[in-house]
């Protein structure tokens, strides 16, 4: 069983299509990702109508990717803001309850990646506690946990273009908050290629693989988040499938990849050549000798 990300062509617009498309291709699950960087509340007959999707193409949801809102954002300084935030994380946690899914994911920022957060660093970490505090009872009464995304530090250049800054990441922000916080609420999302941005940090988030809830895979070069197909790029994709499978993830394998950078145009022919490599990634966890 394979998930693939919603929003491979794009995030916005009607997504039957690419839903149909990546069924056909052999994909049987969906990681849920279209209006994660937007304020967009789905309605209940929007969410009735993609259940009604996916039932007609044969998938299931495997997880959301919440949106992280840009005005309601979750956990913004601003009080009204970060209420805004809260409905709408509640909002794709009703989603993922309704349509069978398991975790919605959220992004906890390190303060150079919100540049409008970095004038509240000293107070971030509690911020952050402030908002879970608040969807902890909503999440854990639906059977839905979150999931915190593993993310990469950028800093501006004297140029003024977006580099990575090799240095920075979330590894310790996400530790303090896994450690706080329980199992039953709040887990991992590991991003295999925020993981090498820069650097290869995989084993900074090692650690914490014992709470990995949801998996978003694809390669890059080590410089921009391409989200390539598996092994088009330099992910260390034997540490990768070495952590998951010691970890206790044990839903569909699944995969955050985009047409964007991949060199094709049409959908049907880069899910045709994606899936390949995804089959051979996955594969390793349906043997008796794993990995």
């Amino acid at each position: 069983m394979l998930s693939l990300t919603s929003d491979y062509v794009t995030g916005t617009g009607d997504p039957s299509p690419y839903l149909r498309w990546m069924a056909e291709a052999g994909f049987t699950h969906v990681h849920w990702c279209h209006q994660w960087r937007s304020d967009f509340l789905y309605a209940d007959s929007e969410i009735e109508q993609i259940g009604r999707w996916l039932s007609e193409y044969g998938l299931q949801l495997n997880d959301v990717h919440g949106s992280e809102g840009i005005e309601k954002f979750w956990y913004a300084p601003k009080e009204s803001a970060r209420q805004a935030g809260i409905e709408l994380v509640k909002n794709r946690i009703d989603f993922a309850a309704r349509l069978g899914g398991d975790a919605v994911v959220m992004h906890a920022y390190p303060p150079t990646v919100r540049p409008d957060l970095a004038p509240y660093n000293d107070f971030l970490f509690d911020q952050i506690c402030r908002s879970l505090d608040d969807l902890e009872p909503y999440a854990v009464e639906r059977g839905v946990r979150i999931a915190l995304e593993n993310l990469i530090d950028f800093a501006a250049t004297e140029a003024g273009v977006i580099a990575v800054n090799a240095a920075g990441d979330n590894a310790e922000l996400l530790a303090r908050l896994l450690a706080t916080y329980p199992p039953e609420f709040l887990s991992l999302c590991f991003d295999s290629g925020h993981a090498i941005l820069g650097r290869d940090r995989t084993a900074a988030y090692a650690p914490l693989f014992d709470r990995l809830a949801v998996l978003h895979l694809h390669d890059n070069n080590g410089l921009d988040d391409l989200h390539l197909p598996v092994y088009d790029g330099l992910v260390p994709w034997d540490s990768v499938a070495a952590l998951i499978a010691g970890s206790p993830y044990r839903k569909p394998i699944s995969f955050e990849l985009s047409i964007r950078h991949s060199g094709f145009v049409e959908p049907q022919a880069f899910l045709a050549y994606a899936i390949g490599g995804c089959q051979h990634f996955a594969q390793r966890f349906e043997t008796p000798a794993g990995v």
